[in-house]
Protein backbone atom coordinates (compact mmCIF):
# COMPACT_ATOMS: atom_id res chain seq x y z
CA UNK A 1 0.00 0.00 0.00
CA UNK A 2 2.48 2.58 1.23
CA UNK A 3 4.34 2.18 -2.70
CA UNK A 4 1.13 2.76 -4.56
CA UNK A 5 1.04 6.15 -6.80
CA UNK A 6 -1.61 8.37 -5.95
CA UNK A 7 -2.55 7.63 -9.41
CA UNK A 8 -3.53 4.21 -8.46
CA UNK A 9 -5.44 5.07 -5.54
CA UNK A 10 -7.85 7.43 -7.26
CA UNK A 11 -8.18 4.78 -9.58
CA UNK A 12 -8.66 2.06 -7.03
CA UNK A 13 -10.76 4.43 -5.19
CA UNK A 14 -13.21 5.11 -8.03
CA UNK A 15 -13.58 1.46 -9.51
CA UNK A 16 -14.59 0.88 -5.26
CA UNK A 17 -16.49 3.75 -5.13
CA UNK A 18 -18.29 4.86 -8.12
CA UNK A 19 -21.07 2.31 -7.71
CA UNK A 20 -21.39 4.46 -4.05
CA UNK A 21 -21.50 7.68 -5.30
CA UNK A 22 -24.12 7.03 -8.47
CA UNK A 23 -26.49 5.49 -6.15
CA UNK A 24 -26.02 7.26 -3.21
CA UNK A 25 -29.74 9.13 -2.03
CA UNK A 26 -27.93 12.44 -1.80
CA UNK A 27 -26.46 12.10 -4.42
CA UNK A 28 -28.76 12.43 -6.75
CA UNK A 29 -27.97 13.20 -11.09
CA UNK A 30 -29.69 16.78 -11.43
CA UNK A 31 -28.00 16.63 -15.27
CA UNK A 32 -27.23 14.45 -18.15
CA UNK A 33 -24.54 15.24 -20.72
CA UNK A 34 -26.70 16.39 -23.76
CA UNK A 35 -25.30 17.91 -27.07
CA UNK A 36 -28.03 20.20 -27.17
CA UNK A 37 -26.84 22.74 -24.53
CA UNK A 38 -28.33 25.90 -24.48
CA UNK A 39 -25.68 27.56 -26.16
CA UNK A 40 -26.94 31.05 -25.13
CA UNK A 41 -25.48 31.15 -21.44
CA UNK A 42 -28.34 32.63 -18.50
CA UNK A 43 -26.57 35.52 -17.90
CA UNK A 44 -27.64 36.72 -21.76
CA UNK A 45 -30.72 35.47 -21.35
CA UNK A 46 -30.49 31.95 -22.11
CA UNK A 47 -32.19 29.10 -20.27
CA UNK A 48 -31.00 28.40 -16.50
CA UNK A 49 -31.08 24.99 -16.23
CA UNK A 50 -31.77 24.46 -12.18
CA UNK A 51 -31.71 26.66 -9.40
CA UNK A 52 -28.91 26.83 -6.67
CA UNK A 53 -30.34 24.97 -4.16
CA UNK A 54 -30.74 22.09 -6.31
CA UNK A 55 -27.23 21.12 -5.52
CA UNK A 56 -26.20 18.51 -2.52
CA UNK A 57 -27.81 20.84 0.51
CA UNK A 58 -25.49 21.20 2.93
CA UNK A 59 -24.78 19.91 5.83
CA UNK A 60 -26.84 16.61 5.55
CA UNK A 61 -29.02 15.28 7.96
CA UNK A 62 -31.22 12.24 7.22
CA UNK A 63 -33.60 12.25 10.40
CA UNK A 64 -33.93 8.48 10.60
CA UNK A 65 -30.51 7.71 10.84
CA UNK A 66 -29.31 10.81 12.94
CA UNK A 67 -32.10 11.74 15.02
CA UNK A 68 -32.16 8.43 17.52
CA UNK A 69 -28.99 9.51 19.34
CA UNK A 70 -29.27 13.34 19.61
CA UNK A 71 -33.20 13.01 21.08
CA UNK A 72 -31.35 10.39 23.63
CA UNK A 73 -29.02 13.12 24.64
CA UNK A 74 -31.56 15.66 24.84
CA UNK A 75 -33.89 14.01 26.90
CA UNK A 76 -31.20 12.70 29.47
CA UNK A 77 -30.87 16.20 30.55
CA UNK A 78 -26.88 15.78 30.79
CA UNK A 79 -26.09 18.46 27.64
CA UNK A 80 -22.24 19.36 29.00
CA UNK A 81 -19.19 17.62 28.17
CA UNK A 82 -19.51 13.87 29.36
CA UNK A 83 -19.85 10.29 27.62
CA UNK A 84 -20.52 11.40 24.24
CA UNK A 85 -18.07 13.50 23.81
CA UNK A 86 -15.60 11.31 24.83
CA UNK A 87 -16.79 8.74 22.66
CA UNK A 88 -16.32 11.36 19.55
CA UNK A 89 -12.80 11.74 20.63
CA UNK A 90 -12.31 8.02 21.00
CA UNK A 91 -14.27 7.42 17.21
CA UNK A 92 -12.35 10.62 15.76
CA UNK A 93 -8.63 9.42 17.33
CA UNK A 94 -9.57 5.99 16.08
CA UNK A 95 -10.45 7.52 12.22
CA UNK A 96 -7.16 9.50 12.04
CA UNK A 97 -4.96 6.32 13.65
CA UNK A 98 -3.58 9.21 16.82
CA UNK A 99 -3.36 7.95 19.97
CA UNK A 100 -5.39 11.46 21.37
CA UNK A 101 -8.19 13.85 20.72
CA UNK A 102 -9.19 16.36 22.28
CA UNK A 103 -12.88 18.58 21.20
CA UNK A 104 -12.97 22.14 21.77
CA UNK A 105 -16.10 24.85 20.66
CA UNK A 106 -14.40 25.69 17.03
CA UNK A 107 -11.18 25.40 15.41
CA UNK A 108 -10.08 28.64 15.96
CA UNK A 109 -9.81 27.83 19.54
CA UNK A 110 -8.68 24.60 18.97
CA UNK A 111 -5.26 26.54 17.23
CA UNK A 112 -5.46 28.93 20.08
CA UNK A 113 -4.69 25.53 22.78
CA UNK A 114 -2.68 23.87 20.73
CA UNK A 115 -0.11 26.76 20.61
CA UNK A 116 -0.30 27.43 23.84
CA UNK A 117 0.37 24.44 25.12
CA UNK A 118 2.91 23.94 23.08
CA UNK A 119 4.25 27.17 24.65
CA UNK A 120 4.41 29.26 21.44
CA UNK A 121 3.93 32.97 23.29
CA UNK A 122 4.85 36.31 23.20
CA UNK A 123 8.34 36.91 21.13
CA UNK A 124 7.97 33.65 19.11
CA UNK A 125 7.36 34.00 15.27
CA UNK A 126 6.02 31.32 13.41
CA UNK A 127 6.29 30.91 9.94
CA UNK A 128 2.47 30.48 8.12
CA UNK A 129 0.91 31.07 4.83
CA UNK A 130 -0.61 33.77 3.44
CA UNK A 131 -3.50 31.90 1.98
CA UNK A 132 -5.30 30.63 4.67
CA UNK A 133 -8.52 31.37 6.46
CA UNK A 134 -7.98 34.64 9.33
CA UNK A 135 -8.32 32.18 12.10
CA UNK A 136 -4.80 30.82 11.50
CA UNK A 137 -2.97 33.78 11.98
CA UNK A 138 -5.74 35.46 14.92
CA UNK A 139 -4.59 32.31 16.63
CA UNK A 140 -1.43 33.11 16.42
CA UNK A 141 -2.07 36.77 17.36
CA UNK A 142 -3.89 35.73 20.44
CA UNK A 143 -1.08 33.89 21.52
CA UNK A 144 1.13 36.96 21.65
CA UNK A 145 3.05 35.51 18.97
CA UNK A 146 4.20 36.82 16.09
CA UNK A 147 3.10 35.57 12.02
CA UNK A 148 5.65 35.24 9.51
CA UNK A 149 4.12 35.10 5.92
CA UNK A 150 5.87 32.00 3.51
CA UNK A 151 4.79 33.11 -0.05
CA UNK A 152 2.91 30.34 -1.87
CA UNK A 153 2.83 27.90 -4.57
CA UNK A 154 0.31 29.27 -6.78
CA UNK A 155 -0.37 25.38 -8.63
CA UNK A 156 -1.05 24.20 -5.31
CA UNK A 157 -2.40 26.75 -3.70
CA UNK A 158 -0.25 26.29 -0.55
CA UNK A 159 3.11 27.32 1.45
CA UNK A 160 6.32 26.68 -0.79
CA UNK A 161 8.96 24.85 1.30
CA UNK A 162 11.38 26.49 -0.95
CA UNK A 163 11.03 29.58 0.21
CA UNK A 164 10.66 28.72 3.83
CA UNK A 165 14.24 28.26 5.40
CA UNK A 166 14.64 32.29 3.94
CA UNK A 167 12.06 33.38 6.50
CA UNK A 168 13.48 31.66 10.06
CA UNK A 169 15.21 33.74 12.44
CA UNK A 170 16.67 33.66 15.81
CA UNK A 171 12.88 33.83 17.01
CA UNK A 172 11.64 31.46 14.74
CA UNK A 173 9.45 28.93 17.15
CA UNK A 174 7.11 27.32 14.54
CA UNK A 175 6.32 26.13 11.37
CA UNK A 176 2.36 26.03 11.24
CA UNK A 177 1.26 24.23 7.41
CA UNK A 178 -1.99 25.12 6.63
CA UNK A 179 -3.73 22.18 4.29
CA UNK A 180 -6.26 24.93 3.11
CA UNK A 181 -9.12 23.77 0.89
CA UNK A 182 -8.28 20.20 2.18
CA UNK A 183 -5.26 20.04 0.14
CA UNK A 184 -2.63 18.76 1.75
CA UNK A 185 0.76 20.78 2.31
CA UNK A 186 4.40 19.09 0.98
CA UNK A 187 4.36 17.22 4.87
CA UNK A 188 8.10 15.56 3.74
CA UNK A 189 9.56 19.36 3.26
CA UNK A 190 8.00 20.86 5.83
CA UNK A 191 9.25 18.46 8.51
CA UNK A 192 12.57 17.95 7.28
CA UNK A 193 13.34 21.75 7.61
CA UNK A 194 11.38 21.62 10.91
CA UNK A 195 13.88 18.91 12.00
CA UNK A 196 17.02 20.62 10.63
CA UNK A 197 16.00 23.97 12.33
CA UNK A 198 14.37 22.58 15.71
CA UNK A 199 11.40 23.79 15.30
CA UNK A 200 7.46 23.01 16.54
CA UNK A 201 5.21 21.87 13.76
CA UNK A 202 1.21 22.34 14.14
CA UNK A 203 -0.84 21.12 11.46
CA UNK A 204 -3.81 23.47 10.55
CA UNK A 205 -6.26 20.72 9.54
CA UNK A 206 -9.46 22.27 10.18
CA UNK A 207 -10.72 22.22 5.91
CA UNK A 208 -8.84 18.57 5.56
CA UNK A 209 -10.54 15.78 7.03
CA UNK A 210 -8.80 12.20 6.37
CA UNK A 211 -6.43 13.87 3.44
CA UNK A 212 -3.16 12.22 3.54
CA UNK A 213 0.60 12.74 2.96
CA UNK A 214 2.35 9.04 2.06
CA UNK A 215 -0.82 7.44 3.69
CA UNK A 216 -0.73 9.19 6.81
CA UNK A 217 -3.41 11.24 7.76
CA UNK A 218 -2.86 15.22 7.95
CA UNK A 219 -3.03 16.76 11.16
CA UNK A 220 -1.21 13.49 12.99
CA UNK A 221 2.40 14.16 10.91
CA UNK A 222 3.86 17.24 12.78
CA UNK A 223 3.52 17.89 16.63
CA UNK A 224 -0.10 18.19 16.69
CA UNK A 225 -3.20 19.01 14.06
CA UNK A 226 -6.02 20.77 14.41
CA UNK A 227 -9.48 20.17 13.10
CA UNK A 228 -12.76 22.33 12.23
CA UNK A 229 -16.40 21.17 12.53
CA UNK A 230 -17.87 24.53 11.47
CA UNK A 231 -21.29 24.28 9.44
CA UNK A 232 -19.26 24.38 6.04
CA UNK A 233 -16.62 21.81 6.58
CA UNK A 234 -16.87 17.97 6.27
CA UNK A 235 -17.83 16.64 9.52
CA UNK A 236 -20.30 19.75 10.04
CA UNK A 237 -21.59 19.62 13.91
CA UNK A 238 -22.28 23.76 13.57
CA UNK A 239 -19.12 24.55 15.99
CA UNK A 240 -16.96 22.74 17.45
CA UNK A 241 -12.83 21.65 16.46
CA UNK A 242 -10.46 19.32 17.78
CA UNK A 243 -6.86 18.92 18.89
CA UNK A 244 -4.52 15.37 17.97
CA UNK A 245 -1.59 14.11 19.14
CA UNK A 246 0.35 11.36 20.05
CA UNK A 247 1.74 13.22 22.81
CA UNK A 248 0.10 12.27 26.08
CA UNK A 249 1.53 14.94 28.43
CA UNK A 250 0.76 17.85 25.59
CA UNK A 251 -3.12 16.57 25.20
CA UNK A 252 -3.28 16.33 29.15
CA UNK A 253 -2.33 19.65 29.31
CA UNK A 254 -4.57 20.85 26.85
CA UNK A 255 -7.55 19.28 28.14
CA UNK A 256 -6.74 21.26 31.42
CA UNK A 257 -6.17 24.29 29.56
CA UNK A 258 -10.04 23.81 27.74
CA UNK A 259 -11.42 22.87 31.19
CA UNK A 260 -10.70 26.00 32.93
CA UNK A 261 -6.68 24.86 34.27
CA UNK A 262 -7.91 22.00 36.71
CA UNK A 263 -5.51 19.12 36.99
CA UNK A 264 -5.99 16.23 34.19
CA UNK A 265 -3.96 13.05 33.83
CA UNK A 266 -0.04 13.67 34.19
CA UNK A 267 -1.13 17.27 35.61
CA UNK A 268 -0.80 16.47 39.26
CA UNK A 269 -3.66 17.53 41.24
CA UNK A 270 -7.26 16.95 42.18
CA UNK A 271 -10.30 19.57 41.40
CA UNK A 272 -10.40 20.51 44.96
CA UNK A 273 -7.09 22.27 44.71
CA UNK A 274 -8.48 24.47 41.86
CA UNK A 275 -6.68 25.29 38.56
CA UNK A 276 -2.93 24.94 38.22
CA UNK A 277 -2.62 27.31 34.75
CA UNK A 278 -4.01 30.55 33.83
CA UNK A 279 -6.58 28.67 30.86
CA UNK A 280 -10.00 28.86 29.77
CA UNK A 281 -13.33 26.73 29.33
CA UNK A 282 -13.98 26.00 25.60
CA UNK A 283 -15.69 22.33 26.21
CA UNK A 284 -18.02 20.75 23.56
CA UNK A 285 -21.42 19.46 24.42
CA UNK A 286 -22.96 16.34 24.40
CA UNK A 287 -25.33 17.38 21.55
CA UNK A 288 -22.91 18.42 19.38
CA UNK A 289 -20.76 15.28 19.85
CA UNK A 290 -24.11 12.92 19.06
CA UNK A 291 -24.27 15.43 15.52
CA UNK A 292 -20.74 14.72 15.02
CA UNK A 293 -20.80 11.11 15.36
CA UNK A 294 -24.17 11.02 12.74
CA UNK A 295 -21.57 12.92 10.49
CA UNK A 296 -18.39 10.62 11.06
CA UNK A 297 -20.82 7.61 9.56
CA UNK A 298 -20.61 9.28 6.38
CA UNK A 299 -17.16 11.01 6.16
CA UNK A 300 -15.35 7.64 4.77
CA UNK A 301 -18.03 7.78 1.84
CA UNK A 302 -18.11 11.33 1.30
CA UNK A 303 -14.33 12.27 0.90
CA UNK A 304 -14.28 9.11 -1.56
CA UNK A 305 -16.65 10.46 -3.72
CA UNK A 306 -15.71 13.83 -3.44
CA UNK A 307 -12.06 12.74 -4.56
CA UNK A 308 -13.17 11.06 -7.64
CA UNK A 309 -15.66 13.85 -8.86
CA UNK A 310 -12.94 16.43 -8.20
CA UNK A 311 -10.52 14.17 -10.16
CA UNK A 312 -13.25 13.56 -13.23
CA UNK A 313 -13.88 17.31 -12.88
CA UNK A 314 -10.09 18.73 -12.92
CA UNK A 315 -9.43 16.20 -16.26
CA UNK A 316 -12.30 18.07 -17.59
CA UNK A 317 -11.94 21.78 -17.29
CA UNK A 318 -8.26 21.61 -17.58
CA UNK A 319 -8.56 21.99 -21.31
CA UNK A 320 -10.43 25.02 -21.10
CA UNK A 321 -7.98 27.71 -22.03
CA UNK A 322 -7.46 30.22 -19.28
CA UNK A 323 -8.81 27.50 -16.59
CA UNK A 324 -5.56 26.00 -14.20
CA UNK A 325 -6.99 23.40 -11.58
CA UNK A 326 -5.32 22.76 -8.47
CA UNK A 327 -2.01 20.57 -8.37
CA UNK A 328 -1.73 18.04 -5.56
CA UNK A 329 1.94 16.99 -4.79
CA UNK A 330 3.11 13.51 -5.68
CA UNK A 331 3.45 12.37 -2.15
CA UNK A 332 -0.47 13.35 -1.67
CA UNK A 333 -2.22 9.93 -1.23
CA UNK A 334 -5.47 11.46 -0.50
CA UNK A 335 -6.97 15.28 -0.48
CA UNK A 336 -10.60 16.22 1.53
CA UNK A 337 -11.74 18.83 -1.12
CA UNK A 338 -13.05 21.34 1.34
CA UNK A 339 -13.33 23.39 -1.94
CA UNK A 340 -12.34 22.79 -5.50
CA UNK A 341 -9.78 25.10 -6.82
CA UNK A 342 -9.01 26.96 -9.78
CA UNK A 343 -7.00 29.73 -10.93
CA UNK A 344 -9.30 31.89 -13.55
CA UNK A 345 -7.16 33.86 -16.64
CA UNK A 346 -9.07 36.37 -18.29
CA UNK A 347 -7.10 37.11 -20.64
CA UNK A 348 -8.22 33.24 -22.19
CA UNK A 349 -11.44 34.71 -21.84
CA UNK A 350 -11.53 37.96 -23.80
CA UNK A 351 -10.90 40.22 -20.84
CA UNK A 352 -13.74 39.11 -18.93
CA UNK A 353 -13.29 39.60 -15.78
CA UNK A 354 -13.10 37.33 -12.96
CA UNK A 355 -16.08 38.53 -11.26
CA UNK A 356 -18.10 38.34 -14.58
CA UNK A 357 -17.12 35.02 -14.92
CA UNK A 358 -18.58 34.02 -11.47
CA UNK A 359 -21.68 35.99 -11.98
CA UNK A 360 -22.03 33.93 -15.63
CA UNK A 361 -21.79 30.54 -13.20
CA UNK A 362 -24.02 31.62 -10.72
CA UNK A 363 -26.43 32.35 -13.58
CA UNK A 364 -26.03 28.86 -14.76
CA UNK A 365 -26.78 28.03 -10.79
CA UNK A 366 -23.62 26.77 -9.92
CA UNK A 367 -22.26 28.32 -7.04
CA UNK A 368 -18.99 29.46 -6.99
CA UNK A 369 -16.47 32.50 -5.44
CA UNK A 370 -13.55 34.14 -5.48
CA UNK A 371 -11.90 32.93 -2.54
CA UNK A 372 -10.08 34.58 -0.02
CA UNK A 373 -8.27 37.71 -0.53
CA UNK A 374 -4.62 38.61 0.81
CA UNK A 375 -4.63 37.69 4.23
CA UNK A 376 -0.99 39.81 5.50
CA UNK A 377 -2.16 42.90 4.51
CA UNK A 378 -5.60 43.23 6.36
CA UNK A 379 -5.60 45.91 9.12
CA UNK A 380 -6.54 43.29 12.23
CA UNK A 381 -2.71 42.49 12.05
CA UNK A 382 -1.71 46.49 12.45
CA UNK A 383 -4.52 47.06 15.37
CA UNK A 384 -2.97 43.57 17.43
CA UNK A 385 0.80 45.66 16.68
CA UNK A 386 -0.96 48.78 18.48
CA UNK A 387 -2.44 46.63 21.46
CA UNK A 388 -0.85 47.43 25.34
CA UNK A 389 0.04 43.92 25.21
CA UNK A 390 2.20 43.90 22.08
CA UNK A 391 3.93 47.23 23.21
CA UNK A 392 4.71 45.28 26.44
CA UNK A 393 5.82 42.54 24.55
CA UNK A 394 8.14 43.72 21.67
CA UNK A 395 10.03 46.64 20.69
CA UNK A 396 9.09 49.39 18.79
CA UNK A 397 11.21 48.14 15.58
CA UNK A 398 9.50 45.11 16.14
CA UNK A 399 6.23 46.66 16.04
CA UNK A 400 7.33 48.78 13.14
CA UNK A 401 4.03 48.32 10.80
CA UNK A 402 5.51 49.66 7.63
CA UNK A 403 8.79 47.58 8.09
CA UNK A 404 6.89 44.49 9.01
CA UNK A 405 5.05 44.80 6.07
CA UNK A 406 7.76 45.25 3.90
CA UNK A 407 9.52 42.09 5.32
CA UNK A 408 6.11 40.15 4.88
CA UNK A 409 5.56 40.68 1.61
CA UNK A 410 4.05 38.08 -0.70
CA UNK A 411 3.41 38.49 -4.75
CA UNK A 412 2.67 34.92 -5.72
CA UNK A 413 -0.22 35.49 -3.18
CA UNK A 414 -1.23 38.64 -4.16
CA UNK A 415 -1.35 37.53 -7.96
CA UNK A 416 -3.53 34.13 -6.60
CA UNK A 417 -6.02 36.14 -5.22
CA UNK A 418 -7.34 37.87 -8.57
CA UNK A 419 -6.74 34.32 -10.12
CA UNK A 420 -8.63 32.29 -7.66
CA UNK A 421 -12.04 30.84 -8.19
CA UNK A 422 -13.88 28.11 -5.61
CA UNK A 423 -16.25 25.00 -5.87
CA UNK A 424 -17.70 24.50 -2.36
CA UNK A 425 -17.49 20.71 -1.30
CA UNK A 426 -20.98 19.92 -1.39
CA UNK A 427 -20.97 20.30 -5.16
CA UNK A 428 -18.72 17.26 -5.45
CA UNK A 429 -21.01 15.35 -3.97
CA UNK A 430 -23.66 14.56 -6.97
CA UNK A 431 -22.93 13.00 -9.83
CA UNK A 432 -20.50 12.55 -13.20
CA UNK A 433 -23.59 14.17 -15.01
CA UNK A 434 -23.41 17.40 -12.72
CA UNK A 435 -19.73 17.36 -13.21
CA UNK A 436 -19.95 17.25 -17.00
CA UNK A 437 -22.47 19.89 -16.34
CA UNK A 438 -19.78 22.09 -14.63
CA UNK A 439 -17.74 22.01 -17.60
CA UNK A 440 -20.20 22.00 -20.28
CA UNK A 441 -21.26 25.92 -18.54
CA UNK A 442 -17.98 26.83 -18.30
CA UNK A 443 -17.20 26.12 -21.90
CA UNK A 444 -20.26 27.39 -23.53
CA UNK A 445 -19.38 30.68 -20.60
CA UNK A 446 -15.81 31.17 -22.55
CA UNK A 447 -17.64 30.71 -25.96
CA UNK A 448 -19.38 34.04 -25.62
CA UNK A 449 -17.29 35.49 -22.69
CA UNK A 450 -16.77 38.79 -25.06
CA UNK A 451 -20.78 38.97 -25.08
CA UNK A 452 -20.87 38.46 -21.40
CA UNK A 453 -18.22 41.05 -20.85
CA UNK A 454 -19.91 43.59 -22.17
CA UNK A 455 -23.16 42.70 -20.05
CA UNK A 456 -21.20 42.29 -16.63
CA UNK A 457 -18.22 44.41 -17.39
CA UNK A 458 -19.43 48.42 -17.83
Amino acid sequence: MKNKSRRTFLQQSAIAGLGTVLSSSFAPSLFARTSNFNSVPAILGGATKFDIPKWVKWPIWLPEQDEKRLLEVMRSGVWSRASVVTEFEKEWAKTLDVKRCLTVVNGTNALIAALNQLNIRGGDEVLVTPYTFIATIQAILANGSMPVFVDVEPQTFQMDPAKIEARITNNTRASMPVHILGLPCDMDRIMAIAKKHNLIVLEDACQAPLAEVNHRKVGTIGDAGCFSFQNSKNIAIGEGGAIVSNNDTFMDKCYSYHNLGLPYGSAAGSINVGSFMQASKVRLSEYQAAIGLAQLKRLEEQTTTRNINAAYLSSLIKNIPGITPYKLYDNVTRAAFHLFPFRYNKNEFKGLSRTGFIKALLAEGIPASGGYTTLNTQPFIKETFESKNYKKMYSKKQLDYAAYMENNQCPLNDVMCTEAVWFTQNLLLGSKADMDYIFTAMQNIQKNAAQISKTVDK
